[in-house]
């Protein structure tokens, strides 16, 4: 398996910059990504391999080579690796076909029509959403899901649900609270439970290109709350939509300032399994932060186009994170019980 290269960042937004990523089996797609002014490979220097044996080894007949001996003979790998536990598993979704995107196909003008605000999804775009469903759980990943964080507008919402959530509810079963009510959006889809499926939050940060395209626009949060009763809005401060403008269209430096707050935000999360419901344009410029020193094949796998309803794998590495991991890890401190166990591959002759 061919692996690695470094993702690194080309924010317009001083001073920090995302870090690099590889490519590695069951993810087709490994993101690298962590807040640091300097991306470049580091060598830790000093502290020994058995610092913490530290006394038995000042009275051995052996000399240690140290950690610092190793790293400053060792070649730089072209693959990376980077400890499991500051991984997390991302699923990039762009939501399925709605109203607004037929009209703009023939005519770009339509964006600007009042007449798609807050578009919802076509009976096309609930049949890309079916099928992306059906792939979700041919493959595993609705079984270790931890999360769905989705953007609070219509069309994100009905594919987040459609993908995610739970059965249909049919005849008004009790199925706990609905993730959809009933007869949401043009096509009047089925309500949708949410028993089975996993927590779902409405993020702002994640939002499409803002500004001058009313289907961009979204409603109040009390009215979502009315429609897709089991989606998380806390994080969403404003109930009215104060973020979306009219006259003036939200800049790149703007939009890029945004993915880069969205990857904090996703960093903090406990949850390490995590799908991401969003848009064309955000995702675009969110991906194009990364790529740097990869070929030509992982960045165009990176930063293609994503069609309606399409999800790309990925892995964000919070590879500067300085403070102790704390959280539940496959890894083993080894030395129980303890015993002697200095490797000879690392000790020479005295």
């Amino acid at each position: 398996m061919q692996a690695s290269a470094c993702f690194q960042s080309r924010l317009p937004i001083a001073p920090q910059r995302f870090g690099p990523a590889v490519l590695s089996s069951p993810h087709p797609l490994l993101w690298a990504s962590a807040p640091s002014v300097d991306c470049s490979l580091s060598r830790r220097t000093g502290g020994a391999i058995f610092s913490s044996r530290g006394a038995r080894r000042k009275h051995s007949p052996v000399r240690c080579v140290g950690q610092e001996d190793i790293e400053m003979t060792a070649e730089v790998s072209e693959a990376a690796a980077y400890p499991l536990r500051r991984c997390k598993t991302i699923h990039l979704v762009r939501h399925g076909q709605g109203f607004h995107n037929v009209a703009g196909e023939s005519d770009f003008k339509a964006y600007l029509s009042p007449d798609y605000f807050d578009a919802s999804l076509t009976a096309k775009g609930w049949q890309q959403v079916t099928a992306l469903r059906n792939h979700v759980r041919s493959v595993g990943i609705a079984d270790s899901l931890q999360l769905v964080v989705v953007s609070p507008l219509t069309r994100t919402m009905q594919t987040a649900v459609g993908i995610f959530g739970g059965e249909d509810i049919v005849n008004g079963a009790d199925a706990g609270p609905a993730l959809m009510v009933d007869g949401v959006g043009m096509e009047k889809h089925k309500a949708i439970a949410s028993s089975g499926a996993p927590p779902f939050v409405a993020v702002e940060w994640c939002r499409e290109h803002m500004g001058l395209h009313p289907c961009d626009q979204r409603q109040t949060i009390t009215t979502y709350r009315s429609l897709f009763p089991a989606i998380d809005f806390s994080d969403v401060e404003e109930d009215e939509d104060v973020l979306w403008s009219p006259t003036e269209r939200e800049t790149k430096e703007q939009l890029f300032g945004r993915t880069k707050k969205f990857v904090e935000w996703l960093l903090k999360r406990k949850e390490t399994d995590i799908a991401v419901v969003s848009h064309s344009s955000f995702l675009r410029h969110l991906m194009a932060t990364f790529g740097d020193g990869c070929s030509a094949q992982v960045k165009s796998e990176l930063h293609n186009y994503f069609a309606n309803c399409e999800m790309r794998s990925i892995v964000l590495v919070d590879r500067r994170a300085e403070e102790e991991f704390k959280g539940a890890t496959t890894d083993f401190p080894g030395g129980i019980p303890a015993g002697s166990d200095a490797p000879s591959d690392t000790c020479e002759d005295n």
